[in-house]
């Protein structure tokens, strides 16, 4: 779903384990903060492997750096901007004018004109709506 590999999937199991909390829930908070999912969420990319071209081509900045590593982690405030240069591409209009009519998560907040968002708050379990139950992957990765 994420598109992540197993190796990198368990580095961020480590991760989750490691930090206070519900481990499951800790998982699930992490793979959304990454940026090439932030994209697809923010309607940037139609999908999360699209999301991971965008990043991957150089389109994004991040706080107004450049950012092209989709597993970079996006933090609570930062402000994610498609590039001058990039703006005008069109599978990026499309995508954010599709997503435009289902409209943005709440932990989002998306400026569609300006190709800019924020990324508000890191997103809550019930907030993502997922049809994944992270207790059996929780038990799965414990052995």
């Amino acid at each position: 779903m994420y598109d992540v590999l197993e190796k990198q999937f368990a580095n961020y199991f480590a991760k989750a384990d490691r930090t206070k909390g519900v481990t499951g829930e800790n998982l699930l908070q992490l793979l959304e903060c990454r940026i090439d999912n932030v994209i697809f969420r923010m309607g940037f990319a139609n999908t999360r492997r699209g999301g991971r071209q965008v990043v991957r081509h150089n389109h994004v900045l991040v706080n107004g750096k450049k950012v092209n590593i989709p597993s970079y982690l996006v933090k609570k405030g930062d402000e994610i901007t498609i590039r001058e240069k990039s703006k005008e591409i069109k599978a990026i209009k499309e995508s954010l004018e599709a997503r435009e009519r289902h409209g943005w998560d709440s932990w989002l907040e998306v400026d569609p004109k300006n190709l800019k968002g924020v990324f508000k708050e890191v997103p809550s379990i019930p907030d993502l709506q997922l049809p994944i139950e992270e207790q059996l992957i929780v038990e799965f990765y414990s052995r």
